[in-house]
């Protein structure tokens, strides 16, 4: 009995040797392999193999030892209990490893795709529709390969495994339920996956929600975030951009169009105004060159409605050059016509605009 025992503990201890040469040769080989990847990437500044030691270094340094483990292992000569035991968790560990290398892999595509389009461009339409779809479904496929990953480990355990036929038949039945129970979380998960496909909005999009001007900042399955004007953040649930109305700036180009209006006396010269405007257009850094022009859009019994519209690349440009529109034109009336800026004019008595005339002769009388 001792020597059995004896025997018994020599192959449990040689056993662990086995798994403990498996672990650093595992190691070793890691270290190995991102040590010539990492001296590879900086003399040939691949984007694939930056992001690939990037994120695939630390699932690889689970995946390589394990793999050693589970080709080592039948060499181990360990009892029978224990051997079933430790094929179990190395299994699970795998499982689990390897769902995440798969994870990393999604991020390494995630950065090869949006290498090809960039974002500080003038016209970056495309490069933001791409990265609306690829942080989405980056989303989605994290989530499935999360469940795959559980479900498999579970199924790993006989009692679980012969549950499935009771699982199945109950599914109908649970299915109903849950489905009843989250109704409205399961229709906002179908509108951030509608919105990935159909894109009515997009990363870096200029949008009016809730009357506030902002940019789309962040996209997810649920809600999305609005940076304000202000850099305020509004959180609005995905399903706004679904069920209700809103403006989009940049739906299908950047460049705009500013609207500035100008009310003046009837005495305004219009095509001096038209003038002024052409210049400040041509002699600003904000024009793109497309439309500038100055139309009267309205006379009411007190002034004239001047409406200046100019174009600009994007939305920033847009607004600068409406502000500088405004500044200019207004102070080119104060200083070349101060008579032409709006007054409210009234009639008096036939008597008092008699003394006016003759106190000075020519003269009107303005309130």
């Amino acid at each position: 009995m001792e020597l059995s025992f004896m025997n018994t503990f020599f192959r449990e201890w040689e056993g662990l040797v086995w798994l403990s040469v498996a672990i650093l040769s595992g190691l070793v080989l890691h270290y190995a392999v991102f040590k010539v990847a990492r001296v590879l990437v900086r003399r040939t500044r691949s984007v694939l193999g930056e992001s690939a030691v990037k994120h695939c270094r630390a699932p690889m340094r689970l995946v390589i030892p394990l793999l050693f483990c589970n080709f080592l292992l039948p060499l181990a000569e360990f009892p029978a209990g224990m051997l079933l035991f430790l094929k179990q968790t190395l299994s699970l560990l795998l499982i689990g490893a390897v769902a995440w290398l798969i994870i990393k892999l999604v991020y390494v595509f995630e950065d090869i795709v949006l290498s090809q389009f960039k974002m500080d461009v003038a016209d970056n339409l495309r490069a933001r529709q791409i990265r609306t779809q690829i942080q989405i479904l980056k989303k989605v496929v994290v989530v499935v390969v999360t469940i795959l990953a559980l479900a498999t480990i579970l199924m790993t355990f006989d009692k679980v495994r012969h549950l499935g036929a009771s699982i199945l038949a109950s599914a109908g039945i649970a299915g109903i339920i849950v489905g009843l129970a989250a109704q409205r979380s399961i229709a906002t998960l179908l509108a951030g996956i509608q919105i990935a496909l159909t894109q009515p909005i997009r990363i870096d999009d200029v949008v009016i929600v809730e009357n506030e001007w902002g940019r789309i900042e962040e996209i997810t399955l649920t809600y999305v975030v609005v940076r304000i004007w202000d850099l305020r953040r509004l959180i609005v649930p995905i399903t706004h951009f679904i069920e209700k109305p809103f403006q989009n700036w940049t739906r299908t180009s950047a460049d705009l169009l500013g609207t500035v209006f100008l009310y003046a006396d009837y005495t305004v010269p219009i095509p001096a105004i038209r003038d002024e405007l052409r210049r400040i257009a041509e002699n600003s850094e904000h024009w793109d060159g497309r439309v500038c022009t100055l139309q009267v859009t309205n006379a009411t019994e007190r002034a004239v409605e001047m409406r200046a519209l100019v174009s600009g690349r994007n939305s920033s440009s847009a607004w600068e050059m409406r502000c500088e529109v405004r500044e200019k034109l207004i102070d080119f009336l104060q200083k070349n016509y101060p008579h032409a800026l709006p007054r409210v004019r009234a009639e008096i008595g036939e008597q008092q605009s008699q003394r006016n005339r003759e106190a000075r002769p020519g003269s009107e009388v303005y309130l």
